[in-house]
C-alpha cells in the first residue's frame, strides 16, 4: 500500500484517553520535554480563547519502537501485540503540555529541579485580554481561581467552594477544554525510513536522524512473560545494546568501534548486504535474534587483531574492517592457523593499504564477503585492486595524519613490533587516550620537527612530517626528555641507560650503528628505516598478478595524495 495522509479531528478528552491507553506515544528520537511549566500554562490559555494551536502529525503504524514510556511520575501503558499505534511527529511538545497540565503531572528536570503540573490554575476574575490559565497567583484570592485538575473533575463537590455567579464560568471553561478540537494528520502506510525523513523535514533546525538512531526505534522490542513469576519483563534496546558492547570494548581498548559499523555487521551476517536501504529493511526480530552472535563475532575479530599485533582501535585502519572479520568468525568458528591465516592477513594488508573503503563502502564491503568465502574454502581470492608496495608507494603517501588509512596501517605495523621504550626496553603501552590526534606526545618524531627546520632546512616538510619520521613511544620521554633535541644528543644519553639500545631501537625498524644516527645524518635514516619498513609490509602480501588493474591504484594513490 502507497503511503497516505489522513485529517482527522479529535477532542481533548479523547485525545489524552487515548495517550491512557497506549495508543499514542511518543518516539524516543524526539528530543526531550523542554517546556516550562509557563508555556503549558500559555497553550492552555490559547485553547480556553479558541485560538488555534497547530496541527499533531502522527505516524499510524502496528510497528513498535521505542518510544517514552513513563512521562513523570505516571506510567504510560504499552499497546497490545498487533494493534495499531499513533507515534507523534509533530506536536511532542503540545501534547505533552496538555496531558500533564490535566493529570496534574511532576516532570523532572536538568539540575533535579521537579516541576508540578498541578500548579497550573485558572483566574476566574481574568478577562480576555488578561492570561486566564496562569501559574502566578500570589495576588489572586482562593475565590478567584481553581486547579486546573479541579476544573477538569467539575462537579457540585468543588464547585460549591465558589461564589454561585461563577459557577456558569467554571462550567464554560470546563466545557472549552474538554470540547476543544485539534487537528490531526496521520500518517499512514509509511516505512521507518519515510517517517523519519517527514520528522526531520518538520524540525527545520535539528539534525537529521542517523541510521542507528532510527534502528534503535525500529528494533526496540518488549518481551512477552512465559509465565506469571516472572516480575521483569525482557526488553530489547538497542541504544542499551550498544552502550553494554562499547563498556566491554573498553577493556579491549576497542570502544572507539562506531554504532554504523555494528548495524554494518549484523547487515552482512542476515542479508550479504549492508546499503541504508537493506538495514531498513531488516526484519525485527531477525535482527534481535542475530544480536548475541553477531557480538561474539565482533568480539572474535578484536582478538585477532589483538593477538596480531593491533591492540588499540584507534590505529585499525578502517572500522569496516570489522564487518569481514566478523563475517568469517560468523561462518568459520576457529581461529584461523596455517595457510588460511596467511590468507587472511593478505586481506586485511591488502584492504589497509590500498585505500579499500576510502569510498563506496558498502558495495566494496559486499564484493569482500565473497573473498572471505574463498578463504573459508580454502582458496586463494582474486582482488580487483592492486597494492604494489615498494618505497616510491610508502614515501608518496606517508604525509602524517592519524586519520588517514594508510598511516594508521602503518601503525598497526609499528605497533605489531610491540615497541619498546628507548631508556630501559620495556614495552611502550599503547593505549587509544593518546592516539587520537598527530600533536600526541606519544608519536614522536625521530628528527624533531622544529630540530631539522632550524639544522637541516634543506629537507622537504612532507618527508620531515612523514610516517616513517614516526616512532611511538612513552609521552614522559617525548615531552620532558627528548623535546627538540637531535637524535645523536637524545639518544646518547639512552646509550648510558638502556644495555639494549640496538635491540629497543630494531623493534622501531631503527639500527642504531648504521641509520646515521650519531651523525644527525637524516637522509640515510629516512632511507634505511622506509626500507625495512616497506621489506615488512611484503611479508604480508600473497604475490598475484594485477597487472590489469594497475591503472586503478594509481587513480586511487592519487586521490589519496591529493586528500592528504
Amino acid at each position: 500500500m502507497s503511503t497516505s495522509l489522513q485529517n482527522i479531528s479529535v477532542k481533548y478528552t479523547d485525545l489524552l484517553s487515548e495517550i491512557e491507553t497506549g495508543q499514542v506515544k511518543i518516539p524516543q528520537f524526539q528530543r526531550k520535554f523542554v517546556w516550562s511549566i509557563k508555556d503549558s500554562a500559555k497553550l492552555l490559555d490559547s485553547i480556553i480563547k479558541g485560538y488555534p494551536i497547530g496541527t499533531f502529525i502522527y505516524w499510524r503504524t502496528n510497528e513498535r519502537l521505542r518510544s517514552v514510556r513513563n512521562l513523570g511520575n505516571i506510567v504510560l501503558p504499552e499497546p497490545k501485540h498487533g494493534e495499531f499505534v499513533n507515534y507523534v511527529l509533530d506536536g511532542q511538545q503540545r501534547l505533552t503540555s496538555l496531558y500533564a497540565a490535566l493529570k496534574g503531572v511532576q516532570i523532572g528536570e536538568e539540575g533535579g529541579k521537579t516541576s508540578d503540573y498541578s500548579e497550573i490554575y485558572i483566574n476566574l476574575w481574568a478577562d480576555e485580554e488578561e492570561d486566564i490559565v496562569t501559574t502566578e497567583i500570589e495576588k489572586c484570592g482562593t475565590e478567584k481561581i481553581i486547579k486546573l485538575t479541579d476544573l477538569m473533575k467539575g462537579g457540585y463537590a468543588i464547585f460549591k467552594n465558589y461564589p454561585e455567579e461563577l459557577h456558569e464560568k467554571l462550567d464554560h471553561y470546563k466545557n472549552v477544554l474538554s470540547g476543544y478540537t485539534f487537528s490531526v494528520i496521520n500518517l499512514k502506510n509509511a516505512q521507518i525510513d519515510v517517517a523519519t525523513e517527514v520528522f526531520t523535514r518538520l524540525n527545520v533546525g535539528g539534525k537529521s536522524l542517523s541510521l542507528f538512531e532510527i534502528m534503535v526505534a525500529k528494533t526496540y522490542h518488549i518481551f512477552e512473560k512465559k509465565n506469571d513469576l516472572e516480575n521483569k519483563e525482557e526488553i530489547f534496546d538497542l541504544s542499551v545494546k550498544y552502550e553494554e558492547l562499547s563498556a566491554e570494548l573498553s577493556a579491549s581498548h576497542y570502544d572507539t568501534i562506531p554504532s554504523a559499523t555494528i548495524l554494518q555487521v549484523i547487515s552482512i551476517l542476515l542479508e550479504k548486504d549492508c546499503t541504508r536501504k537493506t538495514i531498513l529493511k531488516l526484519e525485527k526480530m531477525a535482527f534481535i535474534n542475530i544480536w548475541d552472535e553477531a557480538v561474539n563475532c565482533i568480539k572474535s575479530s578484536i582478538d585477532f587483531f589483538r593477538s596480531y599485533g593491533i591492540v588499540v582501535g584507534r590505529i585499525l585502519p578502517y572500522n569496516a574492517l570489522l564487518v569481514p572479520f566478523s563475517y568469517f568468525y560468523y561462518k568459520h568458528k576457529n581461529n584461523p592457523s596455517g595457510i588460511m591465516k596467511k590468507r587472511l592477513e593478505d586481506f586485511f594488508w591488502r584492504t589497509s593499504l590500498g585505500f579499500r573503503y576510502s569510498s563506496g563502502v558498502e558495495g566494496k564491503l559486499v564484493q569482500d564477503i565473497a573473498k572471505i568465502d574463498k578463504i573459508i574454502a580454502d582458496e586463494l581470492p582474486k582482488y580487483e585492486w592492486a597494492v604494489a608496495v615498494n618505497k616510491d608507494f610508502v614515501r608518496a603517501n606517508g604525509w602524517f595524519s592519524t586519520g588517514k588509512s594508510f598511516n594508521k596501517a602503518i601503525l598497526c605495523l609499528y605497533a605489531k613490533q610491540k615497541p619498546k621504550s628507548f631508556d630501559n626496553n620495556l614495552d611502550v603501552i599503547i593505549d587509544n587516550s593518546w592516539l587520537k590526534i598527530a600533536t600526541s606526545k606519544n608519536y614522536h618524531h625521530f628528527f624533531p620537527k622544529s630540530w631539522l627546520a632550524k639544522n637541516k632546512p634543506d629537507v622537504e616538510y612532507f618527508n620531515v612530517n612523514h610516517i616513517v619520521n614516526i616512532t611511538i613511544v612513552d609521552g614522559y620521554l617525548n615531552k620532558n626528555v627528548i623535546k627538540a633535541k637531535s637524535p645523536a644528543i637524545y639518544m646518547k644519553s639512552f646509550d648510558s641507560k638502556n644495555e639494549e639500545l640496538e635491540e629497543t631501537m630494531k623493534t622501531h625498524f631503527i639500527d642504531i650503528n648504521n641509520d646515521g644516527i650519531w651523525d644527525n645524518d637524516y637522509h640515510t635514516f629516512y632511507e634505511n628505516r622506509l626500507e625495512r619498513i616497506t621489506a615488512a609490509l611484503n611479508t604480508f602480501i600473497i604475490p598475484q598478478d594485477t597487472s590489469n588493474v594497475e591503472l586503478e591504484i594509481y587513480e586511487d594513490l592519487e586521490e589519496s595524495i591529493l586528500e592528504s
